[in-house]
């Protein structure tokens, strides 16, 4: 079994993203009047289509990252939104249940409390079967007015996450600063400063079943690893395997085949999921190779220094120990 630990709804039928507009001009968006139907149609054409012809089995579902946007509106405001979104994902899965598991966004707020996303976490796990969520560690939008991931401002949430044995996907959401791209940039960046966030702090000292996948490979992390370690030295702290490597995971969403070798190199195969993020921020046809970008599949199938067995760990066995409770919707393993 394949499982695609991060997908988004990135084609989710407009009457969402219109509801959203009405919102935050103020107005009463009513309910959110989306059919099965249109869901069907802006899944099956799309996700579902790629999910056959590439050979995955099962996609980590979440709303559109981009749309999260916890810089616009008031909190209040995000907390309607997280709901009407994630209620969305939840349909996806009940009408496909074989194919997507759901992760629920947050209510999160540049200047906002934690209570808000602590309870969406809490009915999004206990009442609606979601495996996980998707944690902003710049709500701000690429200014970074947040605390650090590892401030004791987030305990609440970190608390809910270790109670219901769930992970967090560390994922920033839209930029609002002109001077710095979304996905090229602002995603990039939100990913490599959330880990050195955490090698500055001790989180896992108070929470060691805390669990975060970093996605897009880790940003720059792999690629400086040296840095990374050399860093964590000079502030006096374990190694990193020791430091973090029993909470942080990195998935597969790099589109390129020498990112990926690096990626699986320098990354313990433990640490490593696999994602594509399809279709996500790259979709386009590589003119070096006549395929996807984000047909990542691709790229472990043809990494040399992996086993197949730690290539059915990065597909599949690492996802099923960070995500545990997607044993409950999927087949054991090995059926």
């Amino acid at each position: 079994m394949i499982i695609d630990c991060h997908g988004h709804y990135t084609t989710a039928p407009k009457p969402l993203a219109e509801w959203r507009k009405r919102q935050l001009a103020g107005e009463d968006p009513g309910k959110l009047a989306i059919t099965d139907d249109e869901i069907r149609e802006t899944v099956g054409g799309a996700q579902l289509k790629k999910q056959r012809e590439r050979g995955a089995d099962v996609t980590i579902f979440s709303p559109i990252a981009g749309q999260m946007a916890h810089h616009l509106g008031t909190q209040d405001q995000g907390v309607a939104w997280a709901h009407a979104a994630n209620d969305l994902i939840a349909r996806v899965c009940d009408l496909f249940p074989e194919n997507f598991v759901a992760v629920c966004q947050l209510p999160q707020a540049p200047e906002g409390r934690i209570e808000p996303c602590v309870e969406e976490l809490r009915r999004c796990v206990e009442e609606r079967g979601f495996i996980g969520c998707n944690f902003n560690p710049d709500p701000s939008g690429g200014y970074w007015k947040a605390p650090p991931v590892t401030d004791r401002f987030y305990y609440p949430l970190y608390e809910k996450m270790a109670e219901l044995d769930v992970p967090a996907m560390i994922h920033v959401s839209s930029s609002c600063n002109p001077g710095v791209h979304h996905t090229g940039a602002h995603y990039i960046n939100g990913d490599t400063t959330a880990f050195m966030q955490l090698i500055h702090g001790d989180l896992f000292k108070d929470f060691p079943t805390l669990r975060f996948i970093i996605p897009h490979g880790g940003g720059a992390v792999p690629y400086h690893w040296g840095r990374y370690r050399g860093l964590a030295q000079e502030l006096g702290k374990p190694l990193l395997g020791e430091h973090l490597l029993n909470n942080i995971f990195f998935d597969t969403c790099v589109y390129h085949q020498p990112g990926i070798d690096l990626l699986t190199k320098v990354i313990p195969h433990k640490n490593v999921l696999f994602g594509s993020e399809m279709i996500g921020a790259v979709k386009g046809v590589d003119p070096e190779t006549g395929h996807h970008y984000d047909d990542t599949k691709r790229y472990i199938d043809a990494t040399p220094h992996l086993t197949p067995q730690q290539k059915r760990d990065v597909f599949e066995l690492n996802a099923r120990r960070v995500y545990p409770r997607i044993n409950r919707r999927l087949p054991p393993s090995g059926e």
